[in-house]
């Protein structure tokens, strides 16, 4: 060797010696190779360092648990494995959790790799799609039950009668009644029962209850609102603007469609006063001075107009200026009142007089206007009347109802020559078609005075009707 030589070997031997001695060198080396082939242990985990892998030496073909430190001490677990491509790919399977359950996550992993599950992230994203899907059906199903529970055939009435009072129709409190009385307290499985699961024979076997009782026209009347309590619903459906709370009942069929009115033995009346007998009538409660004649009479000369709308008029609805009393006409299928005009005769004005309503804001009352003549008193006044009738001979054809003095009026107006359209824009009936929804817009107020003219001039006896 010659002396150059030398002096570079021994700088090099130099150098090496000062920046670490060989053996440890060595020692630093074997320690790095133990750290990344494992086995894992609980201490091998302990001692990596922030960013350190290790791996357990299996078996080629099974896949590799694998654990790496992360910042804060915390060691996460992977499954790593070559896929069917031969890309190398590592399932996460957990951060923090302990080795055990590593090593039981790893075994599963494992076990469907050496099965021929060569694409484990696939299979795993497509199972994790299909378990979140099974739950999300679940959860449809048990919400759907849920709302089958709730959505109960006394939900769905007591939705439909919330729609009547809403949209202001008098015949709500009625309605209520009635479905009360006849379904909710003798029926309680079936007030109870999805309304989706409710037959056509539960609900003949409810009406069918009631015409048994004696009351076959109740019973039809009864079948009329389970019929449009079930429409409503339906129709709610597609209706922005109809009731969300029958909207949510998710009603689509209706077991009430089918069921035959009750035409037969169904109390149809067709008594209509003769011009004697409402002679009579007018004389006896023009003589009376209680206030429930002067219902009687204000009723009659205003055309025999629904009780139930009289009952809600308020004084600020009479128009001193057209002498006529403003009804709001809520009933059939109107989805709000329409203004009824009545033209109010000296006789109308006289009976409202009579009425004394100085103590509330109704006119049309027996308290004195604390509140609207309710159609149970107007009947046990008119019964009475009737009664007396009766007792003296001026009834041909017996006993007559207030149902029977508005067909009454229409009778007499009809052979008396007043138009029909006159006369039903008088009683306010027949006034659905669409020329009177959309065209005609005239009030006939001076067609309806002169009819209520022709009307007075019969009952009083200065026309021979």
């Amino acid at each position: 060797m010659s002396n150059a030589a030398h002096v570079v070997y021994c700088c090099t031997l130099a150098a090496c010696q000062k920046r670490a001695p060989l053996g440890t060198m060595l020692d630093r080396e074997t320690k790095k190779k133990k750290r990344r082939t494992g086995p894992i242990t609980a201490n091998s985990l302990k001692a990596l360092k922030v960013g350190e892998s290790i791996s357990d030496p299996t078996p080629r073909g099974a896949g590799v648990l694998q654990a790496r430190k992360l910042k804060g001490g915390l060691i996460s677990f992977y499954f790593r494995y070559t896929t069917s491509t031969g890309q190398r790919d590592r399932l996460p399977l957990g951060i923090g959790i302990d080795l055990a359950e590593a090593r039981r996550l790893e075994s599963i992993l494992s076990a469907a790799y050496q099965a021929g599950d060569r694409d484990l992230r696939e299979s795993r994203e497509r199972a994790a799609r299909e378990n979140a899907a099974a739950i999300a059906a679940e959860k449809e199903r048990l919400a759907a039950e849920d709302g089958r529970r709730r959505a109960t055939l006394g939900a769905l009435l007591q939705a439909y009668i919330s729609e009547l009072s809403a949209r202001g129709k008098s015949s709500a409190k009625s309605v209520c009644g009635t479905l009360q009385r006849h379904v909710r307290d003798p029926w309680p499985t079936l007030w109870a029962k999805a309304a989706s699961e409710i037959t056509s024979d539960d609900l003949v076997h409810i009406i069918s209850s009631v015409v048994q009782a004696g009351s076959a026209r109740e019973a039809d009347k009864l079948r009329s609102y389970l019929r449009s309590a079930y429409a409503a619903a339906i129709a709610a459906r597609f209706d922005p603007l109809r009731s969300q709370e029958l909207r949510s009942l998710n009603v689509r069929s209706n077991p009430a469609v089918d069921i035959q009115s009750l035409t037969v033995g169904s109390g149809t009346r067709d008594r209509a006063l003769s011009v004697s007998e409402l002679r009579f009538y007018w004389k006896r409660i023009s003589r009376a001075d209680d206030i429930g004649s002067a219902v009687l009479r204000f009723h009659l000369v205003t055309g025999a107009q629904r009780i139930e709308q009289l009952a809600r008029a308020l004084s600020s609805d009479i128009d001193k200026d057209l002498s006529c009393l403003v009804l709001k006409d809520g009933k059939g299928r109107r989805k709000s009142p329409r203004l009824h005009l009545v033209p109010l005769l000296p006789s109308a004005i006289d009976a409202l007089a009579a009425m004394q309503t100085s103590l509330g804001p109704y006119v049309v009352s027996v308290t004195h206007g604390e509140s609207g003549a309710a159609y149970s008193s107007v009947r046990a006044r008119l019964k009475s009347v009737v009664s007396d009738m009766l007792d003296a001979g001026e009834l041909e054809q017996g006993p007559f109802t207030v149902g029977d003095i508005r067909r009454t009026v229409e009778t007499r107006l009809a052979a008396a020559k007043v138009p029909k359209d006159v006369r039903g824009h008088l009683q306010s009936h027949g006034l659905g078609g669409v020329q009177s929804r959309n065209y005609d817009r005239y009030d006939y107020m001076l067609e309806k005075r002169d009819a209520l003219l022709v009307l007075f001039h019969i009952i009083d006896g200065s026309s021979t009707g």
